[in-house]
């Protein structure tokens, strides 16, 4: 463990970090207070980076530019040259960001431990556009001291205690560490908004930040480390905020409440001062002792490789599947249930939408766009009509996935539908693998199936593969998105419901009706 605290410390690039950062320190003649600032940007940062991003030679080279500015601007320059440096400065900044918009989109909205990190890694271009906002005197409605401490507020609580929450996550994610990380994610925002709007959400967001990290120490001392050496290095920043944040909170109520309990240089004093010395410097220490593994895997289940409209497609096919048994087992299902899937075009189906209340705004705004790419374009009238189709077979070459069939559904003359059913197995399990082209994308609800009472359910919301993601060029990653089918048999007709949830919040409730087609000479397919 003391061989990767070692290795960590001894990289050329934080190496080179810290002698830019004693040089300053003795030659500068700048205030104290002022190098918190710059430890984190030539030190804490790189350090905490390197452990949860590998670079290349290009992105140290970059870094190395953007410190080596940090220390040039720390004497005194002519302010043109000030000016550049910073905008050098916020330029790597941003390569850190992408680095973080990179990693999302190779996952998306899943694994609360990744994403913290992501967020983090975000979080540190806002530090550097205050940072340019400092050195460039800009009027940003503040004092010079406050654009000052939100640069290093973003440097500290975001990037840094964001990357940590993160790694925490790593080791273990309870519903606890779920809330906690949460709050912590959007502290720095919620916080700046109180700062630039209102005292009173000052007030509360401090509040709700202050039990967070009292939340998030106490999750910290009943986790199992690696070592109890890493054990306490990592738990010695959470322990150190418990008593700074204290400060915080009383500086915010002496601002909600007009008079002064905590003055700005009695902050720097303690609270930046120790947040510097043991939150800074431990954070790094305590992680780069042994980095948590990921537990994220990468998604390997096949795509499609269709985006836009489907044009051409093959010959007609009787149904969405070829045997239901490969998703059910040994389910019983109804034989219609079983009929419509093997054999869609026996069927007619009757839909009738319903949007939730809060989401109809942006439901009556999406048609306008739903309409000219013909996909998802549910009408906004929840009254009962029929929707037509018809099932035909996609070259698999074009696809890329095993033997995919397109379900066509429209409303009239206009589409509503256009989804391209695959399967695929994964951990001894059959997914059914729907794949929505949209416009230089594609969307795609991996649906795990389960029989219950002669009841058939589909959802996205299972285990291993399931979900719903969105697929662009390299990229793939998870949607906050949810959908569930329920199909039952009742008399002589099928009734199925389909849900639809967004970051959890019901917004979509469809009914069908589906009913055998009394005509056989038809192929009007649902």
């Amino acid at each position: 463990m003391l061989v990767n605290l070692r290795k960590a410390l001894g990289n050329p690039l934080i190496v080179f970090g810290t002698i830019l950062f004693l040089f300053c320190f003795l030659f500068n003649g700048e205030d104290g207070y002022l190098h918190y600032l710059s430890i984190a940007q030539l030190v804490f940062v790189p350090l905490l980076l390197q452990l949860v991003v590998q670079l290349r030679k290009m992105d140290k080279l970059i870094l190395a530019i953007g410190m080596m500015v940090v220390a040039l601007i720390s004497f005194t320059m002519p302010y043109p040259v000030e000016l550049l440096g910073a905008l050098v400065y916020l330029f790597s900044t941003f390569w850190i960001a992408s680095k973080g918009i990179d990693r999302f989109l190779k996952r998306g909205f899943t694994n609360t431990a990744e994403l913290m990190i992501d967020l983090g890694l975000v979080y540190i271009a806002i530090g550097g556009m205050w940072f340019l906002a400092y050195i460039g005197q800009f009027d940003t409605g503040f004092d010079e001291t406050t654009t000052w401490l939100t640069a290093i507020h973003f440097h500290y609580s975001a990037f840094m205690l964001c990357i940590s929450v993160g790694l925490i996550g790593r080791i273990q994610m309870t519903k606890l560490y779920k809330v906690c990380a949460f709050i912590i994610a959007t502290g720095p925002m919620t916080l700046a908004i109180g700062i630039t709007f209102s005292t009173a959400i000052e007030i509360i967001a401090v509040s709700l930040y202050v039990g967070t990290i009292y939340a998030i120490t106490y999750y910290t001392f009943r986790l199992k480390f690696s070592s109890s050496v890493q054990a306490i290095a990592v738990r010695i920043p959470l322990v150190t905020l418990c008593a700074t944040i204290l400060w915080s909170f009383l500086y915010a109520y002496g601002n909600f409440t007009g008079n002064t309990v905590v003055a700005i240089p009695v902050m720097l004093a303690f609270h930046g001062f120790l947040n510097c010395l043991l939150f800074g410097s431990f954070t790094v220490i305590g992680w780069a002792l042994q980095v948590p593994a990921t537990k994220q895997k990468s998604f390997s289940f096949p795509i499609s490789k269709i985006r836009g409209k489907l044009e051409n497609p093959g010959a007609p096919y009787p149904g969405l599947v070829d045997q239901m048994a490969d998703y059910t087992g040994h389910g019983k299902l109804p034989f219609r249930t079983i009929d419509f899937y093997e054999n869609t075009d026996r069927y007619e189906l009757f839909a009738s939408v319903n949007w939730s209340a809060w989401f109809k705004p942006f439901a009556f705004i999406y048609q306008f766009i739903s309409r000219k790419i013909g996909q998802l374009n549910l009408p906004f009238s929840s009254a009962q009509i029929e929707m037509t189709g018809q099932v035909q077979l996609v070259d698999e070459q074009s696809d890329g996935r095993s033997k995919p069939r397109v379900w066509k559904r429209k409303i009239g003359v206009e589409t509503v539908f256009t989804a391209i059913y695959s399967q695929h197995q994964s951990n001894g399990r059959t997914y059914m693998n729907v794949a929505l082209p949209l416009p230089f994308s594609s969307m795609h609800g991996i649906l795990q199936a389960e029989v219950d009472d002669e009841r058939l359910y589909l959802t996205s919301n299972g285990d291993g593969d399931a979900g719903t993601y969105l697929a662009v060029g390299r990229y793939l990653f998870q949607l906050p998105l949810h959908e569930s089918f329920t199909i039952r048999e009742v008399d002589d007709d099928l009734l199925a419901s389909h849900d639809m949830t967004l970051f959890g919040l019901h917004f979509l409730h469809i009914d069908y009706v589906i009913k055998e087609k009394v005509d056989k000479t038809h192929s009007i397919v649902i």
